[in-house]
């Protein structure tokens, strides 16, 4: 489930198709019947249900309310939520109570998605719990605005500070790097006299940093014995400077590991989350960027040596399944997956041609990319499902046609 209009949405895809060839019934809440996720054969049912973020939460309740308990009728049993944005996951965690016996999800502290989700709130747990992360700043007026940019130094990161808001009073499109000033001045030339709610965060120079991911799933078993624990590089991404995963492969690294593991447990966190890391080699520290308390769009990059992913490990867990994998669980991590969304990769391999990257590829060389991936994953092109990339591919082309009329535009002698 997700909320908001984003119909290329190829994490929701991915999750259907994961669990649908192990035989899990799963349903989809969708935009329209012709979205791609909808079009899936793993798919058993969907409910067409468009929303925008901007409606009151008793009215998604109830929506969501209809759509759980028909399914409960459906399968005899209630459906495992599984929250593909933070809205949704938001959504679930501070409703638990109302959901309770017709959704099953993990338990989680109230507020903590949200903290999660909010930029500003994720640097002040950062803080309380020492984990490295980027300055940032969250001004709460124009003055405060123009004090910031005295304060911080440029290059900044403007970036949306909260769920749902990103959705109904947008400061920016995506996560925008402003170089200077002059370009923050720009920006909020759009915003009016009242400012929206828009993090200033330090932005880790591309020739000094490097690109991690981290993928958790934080089980219901107080020892951890249900976590599963996953990292690995981005390589591109679309937009080229702060935008979504286009190209990353799988590597072990331990220490990162264990810096997502502990911060989850010291917060309290219970379920999938998304965790963006910039390793900043000026201090030699991981530096915490984004937490995504939910299913990220790229996690079929990871799997284990026995099948498991994410999704399947929630699944599991929450069906009471886990215990019946026997010594070996979830299985190893596998090493040197790579992971394509190819309608992104296209304009993020132009982009890093030209030398716009955001970030290096790692120096160690335990951690360099592999000459001859293990397996490579396609986030929407597959063989046994092939509705959802013909879908993906016909809704992207005005997209596509808008970037190339702006970089045609671009390249026009003045």
């Amino acid at each position: 489930m997700k909320i908001g209009r984003y119909p290329l949405h190829h994490g929701g895809v991915g999750a259907i198709r994961s669990l649908g060839r192990v035989g899990v019934p799963v349903y989809a809440v969708t935009e329209d019947r012709g979205t791609p996720a909808a079009l899936s054969r793993h798919l058993r049912g969907r409910f067409v249900w468009p929303t925008t973020g901007a409606e009151p939460p008793e009215q998604l309740l109830d929506g969501l309310t209809r759509i759980a308990t028909r399914i409960a009728e459906r399968e005899g049993r209630p459906a495992v939520a599984l929250p593909t944005d933070d809205e949704a996951a938001i959504l679930l965690a501070e409703h638990a109570e109302r959901l309770d016996g017709v959704l099953t999800a993990p338990t989680v502290p109230p507020e903590l998605p949200r903290a999660l989700a909010g930029k500003q709130s994720l640097h002040q747990l950062c803080s309380t719990h020492r984990v490295p992360s980027p300055g940032s700043r969250l001004p709460r007026s124009l003055d405060e605005l123009e004090l910031a940019t005295k304060e911080l130094t440029f290059p900044l990161v403007a970036k949306n500070a909260d769920a749902f808001h990103r959705l109904s009073l947008p400061a920016v499109g995506s996560s925008t790097v402003l170089d200077d000033p002059a370009a923050l001045e720009r920006l909020a030339g759009h915003w009016g006299d009242t400012l929206p709610r828009v993090l200033l965060q330090e932005y880790i120079p591309a020739a000094d940093s490097e690109d991690w991911i981290c993928h958790l799933y934080c089980g219901s078993d107080p020892d951890g014995a249900a976590d599963l624990v996953f990292t690995g590089v981005k390589v591109r991404a679309w937009p080229a400077r702060g935008g979504v995963t286009a190209y990353a492969y799988s590597v072990a690294n331990p220490e990162l590991a264990e810096l997502s593991s502990r911060f989850c447990r010291a917060i309290g966190y219970r379920g999938i989350c998304d965790l963006d890391w910039r390793l900043d080699r000026r201090d030699g520290r991981h530096k915490l960027l984004d937490f995504n308390p939910r299913l990220g769009a790229q996690f079929r990059l990871f799997q284990t040596d026995r099948g498991i992913d994410l999704a399947r490990s929630l699944h599991l867990d929450l069906t009471a399944r886990h215990d019946r994998l026997g010594e070996a669980g979830y299985g190893t991590p596998v090493d040197g997956r790579a992971f394509t969304v190819e309608i992104l990769d296209l304009p993020a391999r132009a982009a890093a041609r030209a030398g716009h990257r955001s970030a290096e590829l790692p120096a160690d060389p335990r951690w360099a990319p592999p000459r001859h991936p293990s397996a490579h994953e396609l986030a929407w092109t597959s063989a046994d499902d092939p509705l959802p990339a013909l879908a993906a591919a016909v809704r992207s082309v005005p997209s596509a046609l808008h970037v190339l009329r702006r970089a045609l535009r671009r390249s026009r002698p003045t």
